[in-house]
C-alpha cells in the first residue's frame, strides 16, 4: 500500500506462535497483523504448535492488513530415544493438497500420536505422499537434525537430513535461530558448513513467541501457568528467550 517502506530485502517471518499455542505464547493475531502492515512486511506465517485453530482468524485479519498469510504448525515429533525431549518440524502449507495433508497429519497425532497427554507425530508417517504439498523447516536447535549437530553427531545429523531431503525434495530448510539461547550459535555455525556442504538451502527464523521485547515477562507467566509453576521457581527450565520478539526485518 502507499507510505509503506519495503525494505532492501523484506525478512518474513516464518516461524510464530501466537495465543492459539496454548503453551507458549502471548500474540494476539489483531495485533500481529496492525505489527506486520505497520512494518511493511508482505507476509506472515503461522506456526501455531500441533494445531491450525487460529486459520481463519488469521487469514482474515491478514487479507484485511494487506499481508500475505502463510499457514503453518510447528509440528511436535516423538523422540523415541528420549520421548520426554521430542523434536520439532515446522511445516508450511504450499497449496490445497498440503493443507489437506497437514490436516490429516495434525488429526493423527491428536488421535494415535498422544504422549503423556501431549499430541506428537511419529517419524515414519512423514513420508513423500503425507508430505505432499508442504515446506518444512528444521527446526533449529529443537530439531532432530540441530539436536545431532548439537551433541556432535555428524553422521547422524547427515543421515536425518538426508531422510529429510527425500521427503521434502526441493523443499527441505535447514533453519536457524538466532535469540542468545545456550547453543544455538554452534548450531546455526553447525548447520551452515552441513548446509554448504550437501547445497541444502537455509532460512533464518525468530521462533516468535510475543509481539515486543517487554512482553517477555507476560510470557513467562503464561508458560508458568501451563507447567502449573511459579516464576520465581530456580529450578523450572528457562527454554525461552527475552530475544524471541517479532523483530523488524
Amino acid at each position: 500500500g502507499e507510505g509503506r517502506q519495503l525494505t532492501a530485502q523484506p525478512f518474513i517471518h516464518l516461524h510464530v506462535h501466537t495465543e492459539f499455542s496454548l503453551v507458549d505464547s502471548t500474540v494476539r493475531i489483531p495485533q500481529l497483523m496492525k505489527h506486520c502492515a505497520g512494518q511493511g512486511m508482505p507476509a506472515i506465517a503461522l506456526t501455531d504448535q500441533n494445531n491450525v485453530f487460529g486459520l481463519v482468524k488469521f487469514y482474515r485479519k491478514a487479507i484485511a492488513a494487506g499481508v500475505k498469510p502463510i499457514i503453518g504448525t510447528d509440528l511436535t515429533i516423538y523422540n523415541a530415544d528420549d520421548p520426554a525431549r521430542p523434536f520439532t518440524l515446522v511445516l508450511l502449507v504450499q497449496d490445497r493438497d498440503g493443507y489437506r495433508n497437514l490436516s490429516r497429519l495434525i488429526t493423527r497425532s491428536y488421535i494415535e500420536g498422544q504422549y503423556r497427554g501431549e499430541p506428537m507425530v511419529r517419524r515414519e508417517w512423514l513420508d513423500v505422499a503425507s508430505c505432499a504439498g508442504l515446506i518444512a523447516l528444521s527446526g533449529g536447535l529443537h530439531g532432530d537434525v540441530g539436536h545431532a549437530l548439537h551433541a556432535n553427531h555428524r553422521d547422524a545429523a547427515l543421515r536425518m537430513l538426508d531422510g529429510w531431503r527425500e521427503v521434502f525434495p526441493g523443499r527441505f530448510y535447514l533453519e536457524l535461530i538466532r535469540t542468545g539461547r545456550s547453543g544455538e550459535e554452534n548450531c546455526v555455525r553447525a548447520s551452515l558448513e552441513l548446509a554448504s556442504e550437501t547445497g541444502t538451502p537455509v532460512v533464518a527464523t525468530n521462533d516468535v513467541r510475543f509481539l515486543e521485547p517487554d512482553d517477555f515477562h507476560a510470557h513467562e507467566a503464561r508458560v508458568c501457568i501451563h507447567d502449573s509453576r511459579v516464576l520465581a521457581d530456580p529450578d523450572r527450565p528457562r527454554a525461552y528467550s527475552r530475544q524471541q520478539y517479532l523483530r523488524s526485518a
